[in-house]
């Protein structure tokens, strides 16, 4: 069992790996703003970062989406994409009972089509 367990962690933290570096490969349109894969698969951690300037020189900082993994299954902690990072998950085969909306308050998250936690 814990063999199948790591198995299924390692595929996940690929599938992580994958949704980060393909988001962060996509160059914003809009100043110099550089979009960054934070991959942190020792504690589970996957952001995309995006930090510079706009054209109109204001500064431009904060994280586009990020994804834990957390007892075999992915919380996204926050996904401020029009890209929406469940479906991507989702295409990549993930069942919706490993995929946690950890954005939403634990009351509101078994109305959802997702896990709870």
């Amino acid at each position: 069992m814990a063999q199948a367990v790591s198995e299924k962690m390692m595929s996940y933290a690929e599938i992580a790996r994958r949704i980060v570096t393909e988001y962060a490969s996509y160059k914003l349109s809009y100043g110099e703003v550089t979009t960054e894969a934070v991959i942190d698969d020792v504690n589970g951690h996957y952001l995309v970062v995006n930090a510079g300037w706009n054209n109109r020189g204001h500064r431009v900082y904060g994280t586009a989406f990020h994804l834990d993994l957390i007892n075999g299954k992915f919380w996204i902690q926050h996904d401020g994409t029009d890209w929406c990072v469940a479906d991507q998950l989702l295409e990549a085969g993930v069942p919706k009972e490993n995929i946690v909306l950890g954005f939403h308050p634990a009351e509101i998250r078994p109305h959802t089509e997702f896990a709870v936690a």
